[in-house]
């Protein structure tokens, strides 16, 4: 899916320096399914990313009483999810002598920091390392009214979106409901923002647009995103929150009922070749199939516009006559929209180029004039490859055909 980042082949970061080369570790999958997470070495269990009930059974298992199990779940949890805590020592209502005990068999987590980088306009970007080696990235963006942290779902991504770094990755696994919500909760701890509240937070906004596509994660991201929006667990409003989407048609109705967040998707182009080539997954979900999903989505108004991601490639989909076209299908399908246009963010073996700056204010302008705003997002992170589309934890320069070859893989492994 339209990822936001990239590391390995990072440029040096004006504040930590140049990140060497990194592959990717363990298994690769073939097909985008989840795959069993690994058990901590330790023994101990994570309750990072468990739910309320989760919580309590796994208390209840580890030999407490029934009432007792209930009671330092709901004391757990607050101290988690409310104050930040991540060592049970510090939970002044659970009794001394019992944290030796929970010490022993849990753990609050986080994901090692591998890399944490700073860009020259206040963008932060984290290299992230799982329990089991594997790499991925989440990336901050402050901004005067709002500060937006992208979350990764996948380790990799299961799409081949020509235009997106990330894109050129193999999958590797899907993120646990824990560490996606381990995303927030570090950035959290980045920003001194325990304990937590709903005034006054620099972190606003969580967009799913890291790496991979969260529909193809779908369980884990409703989970994870369950407890970010639990008005006793890290209290984020749903309408601060944005799921996008490469185009995943027989899921997205589906994300609307169950987690009930803003929609973006990453729409890129107007015609079927452009598209095809550009977002592969289009072979499979058409772009009429994908607006009609658009226009059916639970929850979908003038409140509450869908936005449509939409990258500017020189000569590629940048005309005036694709703008005209874009205008005709929103109201096809009158849907209500908005249309963030995106200047190509260029990396190492990139096929396309971005379109001039005159060119992105026409498409901008022929959008606006038909009554749809098409604010030109400005890029952020560009020299900490932060930016749209620049994700990735491995440094590979492939070619063309590797990356045509590639896409095909995948499409058949979605079937």
């Amino acid at each position: 899916m339209c990822a936001v980042m990239q590391t390995a082949s990072a440029a040096p970061s004006p504040v930590h320096g140049h990140i060497e080369p990194m592959p990717i570790p363990g298994h690769i999958d073939p097909v985008p399914v989840p795959r069993p997470a690994v058990a901590r070495e330790d023994g101990r269990t994570d309750l990072i990313g468990l739910a309320r009930e989760q919580l309590r059974a796994v208390l209840a298992d580890a030999g407490l009483e029934p009432k007792q199990a209930k009671l330092r779940a709901k004391q757990i949890w607050h101290w988690i999810y409310n104050r930040g805590a991540t060592d049970f020592a510090a939970m002044t209502d659970i009794a001394k002598a019992q944290h030796p005990w929970l010490a022993e068999r849990f753990v609050i987590g986080r994901p090692e920091v591998v890399e944490a980088q700073v860009s020259t306009d206040g963008t932060r970007k984290w290299l992230l390392r799982s329990a089991d080696g594997q790499d991925y990235e989440m990336v901050f963006i402050p901004d005067a009214d709002r500060g937006t942290l992208c979350v990764s779902s996948q380790v990799g991504c299961t799409l081949n979106c020509r235009f997106c770094h990330t894109g050129t990755m193999r999958l590797v696994r899907n993120l646990t409901a824990g560490e996606i919500v381990s995303q927030v909760m570090l950035a959290r701890d980045a920003l001194g923002e325990w304990p937590s509240q709903p005034e006054g937070r620099m972190l606003t906004n969580i967009v799913m647009m890291g790496m991979g596509e969260p529909l193809y994660n779908f369980d884990n991201v409703r989970d994870g995103l369950a407890i970010v929006m639990d008005g006793d667990g890290l209290a984020l409003s749903k309408r601060r929150i944005t799921l996008s989407t490469s185009g995943v048609v027989p899921m997205m109705a589906r994300a609307g009922e169950e987690i009930g967040v803003n929609l973006a998707v990453s729409l890129h182009a107007i015609t079927k070749e452009v598209r095809d080539e550009i977002v592969p997954l289009n072979r499979k979900y058409g772009i009429e199939e994908l607006l009609q999903a658009c226009a059916d989505y639970p929850g979908a108004n003038n409140a509450r516009r869908i936005t449509f991601e939409y990258v500017m490639l020189k000569d590629k989909n940048d005309s005036d006559a694709d703008a005209r076209e874009l205008v005709r299908l929103l109201k096809k399908y009158r849907l209500p929209a908005k249309v963030n246009l995106i200047p190509f963010n260029p990396w190492p073996g990139a096929p396309y180029e971005c379109s001039a700056p005159e060119r992105i204010r026409a498409f901008s302008n022929i959008v606006f004039e038909a009554g749809i705003s098409a604010p030109v997002r400005t890029p952020r992170g560009r020299d900490i490859d932060a930016a749209c589309g620049q994700l990735k934890t491995a440094a590979e320069k492939k070619s063309r055909a590797q990356m045509d070859r590639e896409a095909e893989e995948k499409m058949a492994a979605l079937g």
